[in-house]
């Protein structure tokens, strides 16, 4: 579906909803396999969870002790639709990001040189705990707020963007987020022949190998080819002593999207899954729930971008694709929320990846620790967009 018929249908389906309310215990839905296979039924659920946000924010008190009133509330919108000039100003804005200097303490994280770098760094020390664990969803959420703050902070003053990968399922080098063009984020990388990502799925303990992509070197034009990666890759949290300077590498893969990342996928993902179990397990295509052959969206969205970054997700965030990824996966668990609101404000899980070794279930007490980016917040604090509890953030997406 084009975004100029996804924007007009979230209108038409503000007016004329037929879908159960924000308090109905488990929605149902009839859509045809032509809807669920070309994106009208994405749409359709979209438009019905921006109507949804906008019926609880409206309620009697709902925002009460919030700053974030009705008016106040900015709406992410997907890449494609913004305009030439926010799209440049967005690439400018995470440049400055790059060229700003890092924030931890001298010595304590020397690999990281640049503010960009912290957002790696933090990913990596944490990412046995935040991946198929209990804080997955919200921890990603609050991480891509704050990066969200210091984009800000370098003088964008447009709408953060999401990337709907269902778009560019086919072949994502022909997406315009990567065509090289000014308004992109770069091109894809120089092709290198090499094999496929070996993917090693630990409950099951089975190997997945997956089709080699169509590049895998440097990206070759537009912004971010004369990007410096500066985290090496590692395959533990210790922290690096030395920076490992290179360029950006992608491997767009569309034998990963074309199969793990369209819209049927995501569609299906919110629509057969009414359970958090359920839910976060497809999604982060955890191989307790999914066939281990399979990938859900979250893993299948970061290794169809590939390169150095991309296949290893401890510095995945290296690639600024990264975050706009990551605000589709925040988009789509809000859309799964909002479609049910008053029955899906928890987690699901432990604190271990995969629950190995096994340890607590997680609790709404837990703590997102972003520092020295942003202070801890409580997980139950990070549960609505729109400043619901106590939460931070006032945003929605686009219906």
């Amino acid at each position: 579906m084009s975004p100029s018929l996804l924007s007009a249908f979230s209108v038409l389906l503000f007016a004329t909803s037929f879908f159960l309310p924000v308090k109905a215990a488990a929605p149902s839905y009839n859509f045809t396999q032509e809807a669920i296979n070309n994106g009208d039924a994405l749409a359709q659920l979209a438009a019905q969870a921006l109507a949804n946000s906008k019926e609880l924010h409206q309620r009697s008190g709902a925002f009460a002790n919030s700053t974030c009133t009705p008016d106040k509330v900015r709406v992410r919108r997907e890449w494609r639709t913004l305009p030439a000039e926010q799209r440049r100003a967005f690439v400018a804005a995470i440049e400055c990001m790059q060229s700003s200097p890092s924030l931890y303490e001298p010595g304590v994280m020397p690999a990281a040189k640049t503010l960009y770098d912290d957002f790696v760094a933090i990913h990596l020390k944490q990412t046995p705990v935040i991946h198929r664990t209990a804080n997955f969803q919200l921890w990603h959420r609050l991480y891509t707020d704050v990066f969200e703050q210091k984009v800000r902070e370098c003088g964008y003053t447009g709408t953060f963007p999401f990337w709907e990968w269902g778009y560019d399922a086919e072949d994502p080098t022909l997406s315009p987020l990567f065509d090289g063009s000014d308004t992109s984020i770069g091109s894809n990388g120089a092709f290198v022949p090499h094999e496929g990502l070996e993917i090693h799925q630990a409950y099951t303990n089975v190997t997945l190998k997956l089709e080699p992509g169509s590049g895998g070197g440097c990206v070759m034009s537009g912004p971010f080819s004369k990007m410096t990666v500066n985290l090496p890759v590692v395959q533990n949290t210790d922290t690096p002593l030395a920076a490992d300077p290179r360029c950006l590498q992608r491997d767009l893969n569309k034998h990963v999207s074309s199969r793990h990342t369209t819209f049927r996928n995501t569609t299906l993902l919110l629509t057969e899954h009414n359970t958090l179990e359920s839910f976060w397990g497809f999604l982060n295509g955890d191989d307790r729930y999914i066939n281990p052959f399979e990938l859900g969206v979250h893993a299948a969205g970061h290794w169809q971008l590939g390169g150095d970054s991309g296949n290893n997700f401890f510095i995945s965030p290296a690639d600024p694709a990264f975050f706009l990824h990551h605000s589709q996966i925040d988009r789509v668990y809000w859309i799964w929320q909002m479609l049910d609101w008053e029955n899906r404000q928890d987690i699901f899980g432990t604190v271990t990846m995969q629950n190995i070794p096994p340890s607590r279930n997680g609790t709404l007490d837990d703590l997102v620790d972003l520092r020295p980016l942003a202070e801890p917040r409580k997980l139950r604090d990070l549960m609505s967009t729109i400043g619901i509890g106590g939460s931070p953030f006032c945003y929605v997406y686009e219906g």
